[in-house]
């Protein structure tokens, strides 16, 4: 994927949003939030990813002459504002929720203070690399919840819709828990494990599958993983795997890292078969790895059934997130700047309650439980609003306020989430690698209680309103009702 080609990765009626701000010399400063409204897959929780793609983009935005040119020929833009756009540049700021954050809905994952051409020029692809890997990481993490500490591969390149959704795809995996990915171009881009055994077309292609299996373990002793579900799993590919295993130790080259694939059937009854088997064999420390359009709700069943298994390969599920295909984050407007430099807030409004936007100028802090560690819940807030934590705090459902929580001061310590990543144009934020990432990440679901992880009905982690910002969206609702 070529960088510059990303400029004109947008929705048309951004441009002509744009040529119609330009025209009528309408360009002040305003603020737009990135945010979602639920959790994907009824999750308790999301994991952000994505600000890496959207830096390199930003940096990277401009108009080349043919871009220009594709423009002109569309016969809708005039010849100003095309001028206007071969001279490009993104001069605004961006704070963004750093990768990795566990994070929930209504609360800002990125926001952007820019002049409004430029605000809204940036919102497509925003929206499109932060959703997908948003996605993808959260997909992951239950996923990896899943399997209880077992190794998670992301197996899923082939499946996915596309080159950069595998790609892509594959890094967020990386962020959300995975241990390795089969993606090569992803292990290269971003300094992650690739891992993989062989196809069913590696045993097909011998003479027989004990050779097929000899073979492969002779070219790669130090990790062989051979898959035994060719012709049949117990009567002939388990005992072949056993006899290479054996061989190769009784000729005093032991297979240094090696195990067993089991890619069709029913894994709990193969796996716990096989199990036996090896175990007899004397190769009590043989892995047994498991693939087959595996997802969180089967692996959490195969555990239940005890498999003996003790890796995973999954691909599909995971990399298409399948059972929820999109992360339905949006791009809103919450503020115009006067002409005196201040933010006058703006609101969104619906018949739902749930779509009715925050306005203003935020920034949002996590609060945590001093005695566990654990978060307590977020808050959104006006970004100049400060607090101090030795007061007690009362926390209020913004829908339904009479449901109000105090803290104690000096029972809690808060957080703030969003982080500078932009100034007037200017990269200040350096990403971390992948593998740091993830580390990040694995810390970060362990702020999080048991109850908001589990799979099935988690607990919801409340997401409040400042008092002040509270105050500010009611009195607008009630000047909106009153124009009605």
């Amino acid at each position: 994927m070529n960088r510059q080609d990303l400029t004109l990765l947008t929705d048309l009626y951004e441009l002509t949003m744009m040529q119609g701000y330009y025209e009528e010399r309408q360009n002040e400063t305003v603020i737009f939030d990135v945010f979602f409204r639920a959790n994907p897959c009824k999750n308790g929780y999301s994991v952000c990813a994505g600000l890496a793609q959207v830096i390199d983009y930003i940096k990277n935005l401009n108009f080349t002459y043919e871009d220009v040119d594709y423009l002109r020929n569309l016969h809708i833009f005039n010849e100003d504002f095309l001028q206007y756009l071969s001279g490009f540049h993104f001069s605004g700021d961006i704070y963004a929720i750093p990768e990795g954050t566990v994070v929930f809905p209504k609360e800002p994952l990125l926001k952007v203070i820019a002049p409004i051409m430029e605000a809204q020029l940036v919102e497509t692809a925003i929206l499109n690399i932060i959703n997908h890997q948003s996605l993808i990481a959260t997909k992951t993490s239950r996923i990896v919840f899943a399997a209880d500490g077992d190794g998670i591969m992301e197996f899923g390149l082939r499946r996915a819709q596309g080159p950069d959704a595998g790609l892509y795809g594959a890094r967020a995996a990386m962020i959300g828990g995975c241990v390795g990915t089969s993606n090569v171009l992803a292990g290269r881009l971003f300094d992650v494990p690739v891992m993989g055994t062989h196809a069913h077309s590696w045993i097909m292609s011998f003479k027989d599958e004990y050779t097929a299996f000899k073979t492969y373990a002779q070219m790669y002793p130090e990790n062989c993983t051979l898959l035994v579900d060719t012709y049949d799993t117990l009567k002939s590919g388990v005992p072949n795997a056993i006899r290479i295993f054996r061989e190769f130790k009784e000729e005093g080259h032991p297979l240094k890292k090696f195990g067993i694939r089991l890619d069709s059937g029913d894994l709990a009854y193969l796996s716990k078969e096989a199990r036996k088997m090896l175990d007899e064999a004397g190769f009590p420390e043989a892995s047994i790895c498991a693939s087959n359009d595996l997802d969180e709700y089967l692996l959490h069943d195969l555990k239940m059934q005890k498999a003996a298994i003790n890796s995973w390969g999954v691909g599909t599920n995971l990399i298409t997130s399948k059972d929820c295909p999109s992360f339905g984050g949006v791009y809103k407007l919450a503020a115009i700047q006067n002409e005196n430099g201040e933010f006058i807030p703006k609101i969104k409004l619906s018949e739902n309650s749930e779509k009715i936007t925050n306005p203003g100028n935020k920034t949002i802090y996590r609060i945590y439980d001093n005695e566990t560690g654990k978060i307590k819940g977020d808050l959104i807030c006006f970004a100049d609003e400060t607090f101090d934590t030795s007061n007690d705090l009362l926390l209020f459902d913004p829908i339904e306020t009479w449901k109000k929580t105090k803290l104690a001061g000096g029972s809690y310590r808060m957080r703030e989430l969003l982080v500078p990543v932009f100034r007037k144009g200017e990269c200040t934020y350096t990403s971390p690698s992948v593998k740091e990432i993830a580390a990040y990440c694995k810390k970060e679901k362990e702020t999080l209680w048991e109850e908001t992880k589990r799979l099935f009905y988690p607990h919801k982690v409340y997401v409040d309103l400042s008092q002040n910002l509270y105050d500010v969206k009611k009195s607008l609702l009630d000047e909106m009702s009153k124009t009605e």
